[in-house]
């Protein structure tokens, strides 16, 4: 893109990727919604990491769509982008404390939780430099990886919520 005015007033506008981001994010938070409800006879035994995960990537999922679809670069803008990087940070860090399926030791989508502790940070440096481009970019990658597909291999191959949601 390019560094014009013009070009950086389109990328504030939310295009087809960003709706699409938005749509799974919103689909995401229902079906963990439903898994939980449906576990609700093993919610006593089910570890404080787990919970407070779920809190926080539920933060993270509710704020997404809400992001993507309004007007960007506002203050709101900026005060939901802070509440969203610091929900994904410690949806992260809490990650690394459960290991409940791998024998107690990490799986692929702690990869993911590495690759969000690193780049939460450039997408801050992004916004505060006008990286407009660059910050889309990140979220764009953040969200379809870290969020999204993160998210969605929390409910195969015997995991929790796959378990309560289609056991």
């Amino acid at each position: 893109m390019t560094n014009t005015y013009s070009g950086a007033k389109q990328l504030l506008l939310p295009d087809w990727y960003d709706r699409l981001l938005a749509i799974l994010a919103i689909i995401l938070m229902i079906a963990v919604v439903a898994a939980v409800a449906k576990g609700r006879d093993q919610w006593s035994v089910i570890p404080w990491q787990i919970w407070a995960h779920l809190g926080t990537l539920s933060i993270a999922l509710i704020l997404t769509p809400m992001m993507l679809w309004r007007k960007r670069g506002d203050r709101l803008h900026r005060r939901m982008g802070w509440a969203w990087s610091i929900a994904m940070v410690i949806t992260a860090l809490i990650s690394f404390d459960i290991r409940q399926v791998n024998a107690g030791g990490f799986s692929f989508i702690h990869l993911l939780s590495v690759l969000t502790l690193s780049l939460v940070p450039l997408l801050i440096w992004e916004a505060r430099r006008h990286k407009v481009g660059a910050h889309r970019s990140t979220v764009r990658g953040l969200i379809t990886g870290a969020l999204l597909i993160a998210g969605y291999f929390t409910f195969p191959f015997d995991r929790l919520l796959g378990d309560w949601l289609f056991g």
